[in-house]
C-alpha cells in the first residue's frame, strides 16, 4: 500500500517554495521523492538532504527506534552508525533498564538492569570515519530499531529455532528464535506473541505466561562484519523466555509456520543448544568443524516447510548447528550470534541435570 504526501519545503539558495511528491511504500519502508522543480529527486541535489531528513522523520514517526537517557540530560535518539551498547557501557557489554514511551524504547544505564550485548566484531564498533561516511545518508539517519524474539521453552525443556527462508534480505538461511520488529503501540510481549503466530503457526495469549521474563538485549548490524560491506540494518533484539505447559511434540502438532519466513523449524535440547553456544562467532573457523561435542548424534530431526506451508520430515547435520560464521565470503547455514547469546542465557536459567537430547 502506497501513501503519497505532499511536501513544502524552501532553502537559501533557492527561496521559492517548491513541492516535492513523497510516496511512502509501508508494505517495504521505503520512499521515493520527485521534485516537480527538476522531475528527478536523484539529481535534485538542492534539495536531497532536506527530503530526505524529512522522510527519515516521517519513517521514524511509524517505527519503534531506540533512544537513550544519560545521566538526566533529555532522551536522544540513537544514531544509525553509533553503537548502543558502546554509548551505555564499557567494552562489549552494558547493564541497562527500558520503558517504552510514546513509540520510543527509552534505555539508561542501570547496575541492576538486563544484559545488553554486542558482538566483539561489531561492525558500527570497527566503522572508520570513511567507511561511515560511504553508507547512504537515508541509512545514516535511519535510527536503530526493536526487534523482540521469542525463547520457546517446552515442558521437556527445549526450544524452538526456525530457520530462515532463503529469499530474505536480511539473514537468509540462518537458524534464530522466533521474532521480529516491534510494532507502535505494542508491548514487548504484544511483539513477540504476534511474530510467533505469523512465523510458526503458533497462536497463544499473553495471560498464558504470566511469568514470562526478559532474558537480554543483544546488538545486531546486518551484514554481520564489515568485511561482508557497509552496515544495512541496525537492530536491539530484546529475548524473551516463555515456558510452556506442553512437550515439544505436543507444541509440534500446532507448527504452522510461513514459508514466506521460515524454511525449516526444530527443537534444540540444552545439550545441543551448549553446544551451538561454545561456537563462537569471530574465532578461528577451522577449530569449529573439529571440536564436536562428544555425545551429540550426527543427524537431528527437523521439519522442512514446503511452499504451501506443509511439513514434513527431514535430517539435517549437526555440525550445521555448530558452525561459527566465516569472517569473509559468503555465510553459511548457522545459528545467528544473537541466537546463541540467547541460549547461552536459557541454559543458565535451567537445572543442571537437564541432559536430554530429542532426535
Amino acid at each position: 500500500m502506497q501513501e503519497s504526501l505532499a511536501v513544502q519545503t524552501s532553502s537559501l539558495r533557492h527561496p521559492e517554495r517548491l513541492t516535492f511528491i513523497v510516496k511512502f511504500d509501508t508494505g517495504c519502508r521505503r520512499s521515493v521523492c520527485h521534485c516537480r522543480r527538476c522531475g528527478n529527486f536523484s539529481s535534485c541535489t538542492h534539495w536531497q538532504e532536506q527530503v530526505i531528513a524529512w522522510c527519515v522523520a516521517m519513517e521514524v514517526l511509524r517505527r519503534v527506534i531506540v533512544w537513550t537517557c544519560m545521566d538526566g540530560a533529555p532522551p536522544q535518539m540513537v544514531p544509525f552508525l553509533r553503537s548502543v551498547t558502546g554509548s551505555l557501557g564499557s567494552g562489549d557489554q552494558a547493564s541497562i533498564r527500558w520503558r517504552l514511551d510514546q513509540n520510543r524504547l527509552l534505555l539508561s544505564r542501570d547496575p541492576t538492569g538486563i544484559l545488553l550485548q554486542r558482538p566483539a566484531y561489531c561492525p558500527i564498533k570497527h566503522l572508520s570515519v570513511k567507511e561511515a561516511a560511504s553508507v547512504p545518508l537515508d541509512i545514516q539517519q535511519r535510527g536503530v530499531d526493536v526487534g523482540v524474539a521469542i525463547i520457546l521453552e517446552s515442558a521437556d525443556q527445549s526450544v524452538l529455532l526456525t530457520r530462515r527462508a532463503k529469499h530474505l534480505r536480511i539473514f537468509p538461511n540462518i537458524w534464530v528464535l522466533p521474532g521480529g520488529h516491534l510494532e507502535p503501540d505494542e508491548t514487548l510481549l504484544e511483539a513477540g506473541l504476534r511474530e510467533l503466530k505469523e512465523e510458526t503457526g503458533l497462536a497463544v495469549e499473553a495471560e498464558q505466561f504470566p511469568s514470562a521474563k526478559f532474558l537480554g538485549v543483544w546488538e545486531s548490524v546486518y551484514p554481520l562484519m564489515l568485511s561482508r560491506g557497509p552496515p544495512q540494518r541496525h537492530h536491539l533484539v530484546v529475548y524473551v523466555l516463555l515456558r510452556s505447559a506442553h512437550t515439544h511434540l505436543q507444541l509440534q502438532e500446532c507448527l504452522r509456520p510461513s514459508p514466506a519466513e521460515v524454511s525449516a523449524c526444530l527443537w534444540a535440547d540444552a545439550r545441543l543448544a551448549g553446544a551451538s553456544v561454545a561456537a563462537v562467532d569471530g574465532q578461528d573457523c577451522s577449530a569449529a568443524e573439529t571440536d564436536e561435542p562428544e555425545g551429540l548424534p550426527a543427524s537431528i530431526s527437523v521439519s522442512e516447510v514446503s511452499p504451501d506451508g506443509g511439513l514434513k520430515n527431514g535430517a539435517l547435520p549437526v555440525c550445521v548447528l555448530l558452525r561459527r560464521a566465516p569472517p569473509r565470503g559468503p555465510d553459511v547455514e548457522r545459528v545467528s550470534a544473537g541466537t546463541k547469546f540467547a541460549l547461552n542465557l536459557w541454559l543458565k536459567t535451567l537445572r543442571p541435570s537437564t541432559t536430554l537430547f530429542h532426535s
